[in-house]
């Protein structure tokens, strides 16, 4: 079950979204795109399919959403947002930081600030659509934590072969920037919903619990802040 909890941040109200695992041994904290919220299927998929596999799950929607607002703000703000919002919780496990599209840019951004011990991104927007000129790679060649990207294969922002070989990647078949799939092609909806899950699972499972990454820590390299929030 999804607890909601309105939490403040210098730009007005965030919400958070948290399903919780019953015995958790990491917190995924995930940011919504720019072109939609944290409804977006494959961040509802996570939600929903990691819990009972001991990754709790934490959907933060960014204050313009919760507004009602139609468009994102400048990324300094989201940025601003994201990290006031995580640092309401109280993580006693390993955090890992991500998102979908522009909220995965944000993480990437703020990931050493908040102690995370992984990264995750979820349709990274390499590049505007048919602008490569305009590379974003900087942003994520900067985080020096254990990686996964997931990407679509037909990801107009940046297909699976643009990105560097030095970072993980799962691919899934058919899929554009928000995941969908054709009707005829290689995989059904379900299935693509499916391969995130469990890439990410595995990933959080072998690299950031099992592997050599960082202490858990939570928000600004603390285990607790006051007043703060369980995301257990």
């Amino acid at each position: 079950m999804t607890d909601r909890l309105s939490v403040p941040t210098p730009h007005g109200e965030a919400r958070l979204l948290r399903d919780r695992s019953r015995h958790p041994v990491a917190t995924l904290l995930l940011g919504h795109g720019a072109g939609g919220g944290v409804e977006a299927p494959d961040l509802v998929a996570l939600a929903v399919g990691l819990p009972r596999q001991g990754i709790s799950v934490v959907r933060v929607e960014q204050p313009w959403r919760v507004a009602g607002r139609r468009v994102a703000p400048r990324p300094q703000v989201l940025d601003v947002c994201f990290v006031a919002a995580a640092n309401r919780l109280r993580v006693r496990t390993p955090l890992v930081v991500g998102g979908r599209s522009a909220g995965a840019r944000s993480a990437a951004r703020t990931a050493h600030e908040l102690g995370a011990s992984g990264y995750l991104a979820l349709a990274f927007p390499l590049h505007p659509p048919g602008r490569p000129e305009r590379s974003r790679l900087p942003e994520l060649e900067a985080v020096d934590l254990p990686t996964l990207v997931v990407q679509g294969e037909r990801d107009a922002f940046g297909r699976p072969e643009e990105f560097p070989p030095d970072r993980e990647l799962a691919v899934v078949p058919g899929a554009d920037h928000g995941f969908r799939v054709p009707r005829r092609g290689p995989v059904s909806a379900e299935e693509a919903m499916a391969i995130i899950v469990e890439a990410v699972l595995e990933f959080v499972v072998r690299d950031v619990v099992g592997g050599p990454s960082a202490p858990a820590v939570g928000p600004s390299g603390n285990r607790t802040r006051p007043g703060g929030v369980d995301a257990l």
